[in-house]
């Protein structure tokens, strides 16, 4: 039997190996957007409101960022930031204001700390899809009971964006979101699907018969465009869910350019 991939540990067992490193003030707007909204009560009722932003990259502003934005939620907020590379760990220690926004080396592991919501954005798209899920495994064991984890990936400014919500039970929910002036149809989102469904975007799996179904409720939806791009996007959401997909939230949301499932409608095909 071939031996499953390990994911490799450097000094101080910080498990992983460092992303590219790309990141841009307000790269990850859209996923904190949809954080300090939908999860907000989630927020609110975490009895240690501890935040680990996983592999920030070469600066650490969309960390800081991240921290201003879940102020707004809940003031006794703290969020860490985790980085492989040592000279990134110091590029936030420049930044850093204890104990509500720290900087620390670490990987998957989260060096130590137990949050209660883990943003991993951009993180796991270098490795292998068994890695994933075994990253997947090793960040859900060190989360405080009743953690989550959002993990995803966008392009470099942030205009296209997708993500899954996972707890201790599994994934729970699938999020596309993008800005809607900048797509020509939702499609163009499967570039920045997660490394779980990635590989999946093909004829048999749940999340392309998603996208090809979207894609036709966006040209139905074509009659719409006079009033802009977003009232199209809601119009194609509203025909998705009248299509039988199991679309959460409401107009309000839609409004902003994001579309979330219940996982089960994209989860890959067991073989």
């Amino acid at each position: 039997m071939a031996r499953k991939p390990r994911l490799a540990a450097g000094r101080a067992r910080a498990l992983g190996v460092p992303t590219r490193g790309t990141t841009n003030p307000n790269r990850l707007r859209r996923v904190d957007r949809w954080m300090t909204g939908t999860l907000s009560g989630f927020l609110l009722d975490a009895a240690d409101p501890l935040v680990v932003d996983l592999g920030y990259g070469a600066t650490p502003i969309t960390t800081v960022e991240l921290a201003t934005r879940l102020r707004a939620v809940r003031p006794d907020v703290r969020v860490l930031g985790l980085e492989i590379d040592q000279d990134r760990v110091d590029a936030g220690k420049a930044v850093a204001a204890p104990p509500f926004l720290d900087f620390r080396r670490g990987g998957f592991e989260l060096a130590g700390a137990r949050p209660v919501l883990l943003r991993a954005f951009n993180v796991l798209r270098q490795y292998t899809e068994e890695q994933s899920f075994e990253a997947w495994d090793t960040m859900l064991s060190r989360l405080a009971p009743g953690g989550l984890i959002v993990e995803g990936t966008c392009d470099e400014i942030g205009r296209r964006c997708t993500w899954v919500t996972l707890s201790a039970d599994g994934p729970l929910r699938f999020t596309l979101a993008c800005k809607p002036s900048g797509i020509d149809v939702p499609s163009d989102l499967a570039e920045r699907l997660p490394k779980a469904l990635i590989h999946k975007n093909v004829p048999g799996e749940r999340v392309h018969a998603l996208l090809t179904e979207l894609d036709a409720c966006w040209a139905t939806a074509a009659p719409f465009a006079p009033f802009g791009p977003r009232a199209r996007w809601v119009e194609s959401a509203r025909l998705l869910r009248e299509r039988g997909w199991p679309v959460l939230d409401d107009r309000r949301r839609w409004r902003l350019g994001e579309i979330t499932l219940e996982w089960a409608a994209v989860a890959p095909q067991v073989l």
